[in-house]
Formats: C-alpha cells, sequence, structure tokens
C-alpha cells in the first residue's frame, strides 16, 4: 500500500528549484517573442496593445494569419497569477496561426494589485474584447495559472458573454491549476491572498462545466506531481459532470518546455487545440 501526504507545499509548486538549468527561463522566450512581434508587424499581421479594460494592464496582442482568421485561438499566461505578461510568449501564436487562426495573448493586473477573482474577470473581458475583432469558433489555451484561468472560462459561472461563450469549441489547459486550495498552504499566498471562499468560487474543479464543455488537460511527464494530479484532476470530475474531457502527459516535457509544442503547427499540442 502505498500513501500520499505533502509536506512541503513550497516544494511541491517549485518548478525552477526542480527543472535542470532552469535559470535560462524566462530569457530564453524574450529574444524568439520580439522576433515574432517584429516579423508579423512589419507584415501588417500583429495588433499591438488593445485595450480591453481600464487598468493599465489591460491590454491584448492579436496576430493575424495571411489569410481570413478561420477563428480565434486566446493564449493565456502564466507566472502564479503575479508575474510576467504578454510579452514572453508571442512566438507561442507561430503554430495556430499556421493552421489559418488569429491568436489573442492578453496581459492582466496581477495580484497583489487585484485578486484571482479580479484576474478572471480581466480575462473574461480580454476574450470578449478578441471576439468582436475576429469571428468564428474561439479555442482557449493557457499555462500554469493560465490554465486555471481558460478552464475558468468554461465553467458554469463563467465572466464571458454568453453569446462568446457559446463559440468557445475546445479549451487546453496545459499544466493547469485546477483546486486553488493547495495555494493557501504555500509562502506565494502572501502575495495571492486566497482564503476559502476565494478558493471555493474560483476553482474550476470545484465548479460545473457550462454545457458542452471541451477540455483538453495538457501536462509534461517531468512535472511536479502535484502538476500531474492537478491535470488529472478537472478532467475526471468534469468527465463525471458531462463534459468532453482527454487528458494528456507528454513525455520528457517539465514545466518549462510543456509550451513549445505551440510554435509548432505540426506538434500535437496544436494539432489537438485546433482539431474540429
Amino acid at each position: 500500500m502505498l500513501e500520499h501526504r505533502i509536506t512541503d507545499w513550497d516544494n511541491a509548486y517549485a518548478n525552477g528549484a526542480n527543472i535542470a538549468a532552469s535559470d535560462c527561463w524566462p530569457a530564453a522566450w524574450v529574444e524568439p517573442a520580439q522576433a515574432f512581434r517584429d516579423a508579423l508587424s512589419a507584415e501588417g499581421r500583429a495588433r499591438l496593445d488593445v485595450a480591453y479594460g481600464d487598468r493599465t494592464r489591460n491590454r491584448l496582442d492579436l496576430f493575424l494569419p495571411a489569410a481570413e482568421p478561420k477563428g480565434l485561438v486566446v493564449f493565456v499566461h502564466g507566472g502564479y497569477w503575479k508575474a510576467f505578461d504578454k510579452s514572453f510568449w508571442s512566438h507561442l501564436a507561430t503554430g495556430a496561426i499556421g493552421h489559418g487562426y488569429a491568436v489573442a495573448m492578453p496581459s492582466y493586473t496581477l495580484c497583489p494589485e487585484t485578486s484571482i477573482a479580479g484576474i478572471v474577470r480581466e480575462i473574461g473581458a480580454a476574450i470578449d474584447k478578441a471576439a468582436e475583432l475576429v469571428e468564428g469558433p474561439i479555442m482557449l489555451t493557457g499555462h500554469s495559472a493560465g490554465g486555471h484561468l481558460v478552464s475558468r472560462m468554461v465553467t458554469a459561472t463563467t465572466p464571458l458573454a454568453p453569446a462568446v461563450a457559446k463559440r468557445i469549441r475546445h479549451v487546453v489547459s496545459i499544466s493547469g491549476v485546477h483546486d486553488l486550495r493547495p495555494m493557501m498552504r504555500t509562502d506565494m499566498n502572501t502575495t495571492l491572498k486566497l482564503d476559502e471562499a476565494d478558493a471555493l468560487a474560483e476553482s474550476p474543479a470545484l465548479l460545473r462545466p457550462m454545457d458542452n464543455a471541451r477540455i483538453t488537460c495538457w501536462v509534461g511527464g517531468g512535472e511536479r506531481a502535484e502538476f500531474l494530479r492537478q491535470s488529472a484532476l478537472l478532467a475526471n470530475i468534469w468527465t463525471g459532470l458531462g463534459a468532453t474531457t482527454a487528458t494528456v502527459v507528454e513525455p520528457d516535457r517539465h514545466h518549462f518546455s510543456i509550451i513549445d509544442g505551440l510554435a509548432d503547427p505540426g506538434h500535437a499540442l496544436t494539432r489537438t487545440l485546433v482539431a474540429e
């Protein structure tokens, strides 16, 4: 019989400390992201810093394919709701654009300036705005905290406008945190300021999926055990609540390399995201 008990919650969610040569990130994302923005801007296929709200970080970048978009992909970045912005990830739009989709990437206000519930509302507003700019089906994807945020969009208490919610065809949560209660046990909660009521209200795994929700929980085989558990958890629970679910454990990927597939139109992660 195997028993499981976590005694060090900070280590359970510590990625950099448990990934070899982790000090090369996030710098390794900066140069390809800038080069991608420069290239699409030169071609007239980038709309940068589109406002979707009144706060300073309520801005999104929209990247367009060469022809009329087939639909819209929205990528929401991670950073434990307290770090990064849209500028680190632009190159990850390459895969979906290669399939003919426009890609929107929003920044959002970080904790502790706002709460996780506040971020949820901002991401809803960002998706609503992007949906005004691009017609057709919508696919959502996000990494880590971003995986939480896109999953939260397809719950019964979604902040999305009803007409936008009906357009969502697929969500791919990459290394998502779907039950926020463990975050309350970590030192980072001094920044997140989660309490029990917040965690219950904003955890996708503790909420009902919206009607016709379809979600793929994608995680790296080399990730911390908690990310593997969090990924399996949401798919398991939502299967029992009527959603269409899938889980993928991609071998030899860790928490930082797991998103690389989005930059490749032929990678299984991208193909899964845009599949009919």
